[in-house]
């Protein structure tokens, strides 16, 4: 009789615990969707530009590029600025300022920090939080006398450009 009556109260326990613990996880708060939702984003396209290496007192060649951001759309809204120009001035005073590429050590150069310092950068000129991504499309260098060789002989073989990122072609989703 007494085994029958711990039975029936350890079942009685039990079930009182099972209740109250599921109880409790049916009323938790549940983190609203709206917080975890990734703010939208818009892509500014970069025009393509061409920054003059300057070393030794002269221009000893010239960086081809094409930057594209990914830019948070209601924080774009605010901004009256022109974003190409805010990026061809932040590419200038890092490829020319910074001197964040050196040709002769192309393996050194770091994608990453560049794309961040950029980001970093016109975030803290803007606002932050206003670029989410930095897209690089293209980056290589001519050499100042690849350059007058194309000038002199049109014809003539010239060496290509050296390719310092192999980026990827943004495609704008508009035009889809």
């Amino acid at each position: 009789m007494v085994k029958l009556l711990v039975a029936g109260l350890w079942v009685c326990i039990v079930t009182l615990g099972a209740v109250f613990f599921s109880v409790r996880l049916a009323t938790a708060p549940v983190a609203a969707p709206q917080a975890d939702a990734k703010a939208p984003t818009e892509l500014v396209r970069g025009e393509s530009i061409t920054v003059p290496m300057i070393a030794d007192g002269g221009v000893k060649g010239y960086f081809l590029g094409r930057i594209s951001f990914m830019v948070d759309k209601e924080k774009l809204k605010g901004i009256n600025l022109p974003m190409s120009e805010l990026m061809t001035d932040e590419l200038f005073t890092l490829l020319v300022g910074n001197k964040m590429v050196d040709i002769a050590n192309m393996q050194a150069f770091d994608l990453v920090a560049f794309r961040e310092a950029i980001k970093v950068d016109i975030n803290k000129r803007l606002g932050d939080g206003l670029v989410e991504e930095v897209l690089v499309e293209q980056l290589d260098y001519l050499s100042k006398e690849d350059v007058r060789a194309t000038a002199e002989a049109p014809k003539s073989p010239v060496s290509p450009p050296v390719k310092i990122v192999e980026g990827v072609k943004v495609e704008d989703p508009a035009s889809h």
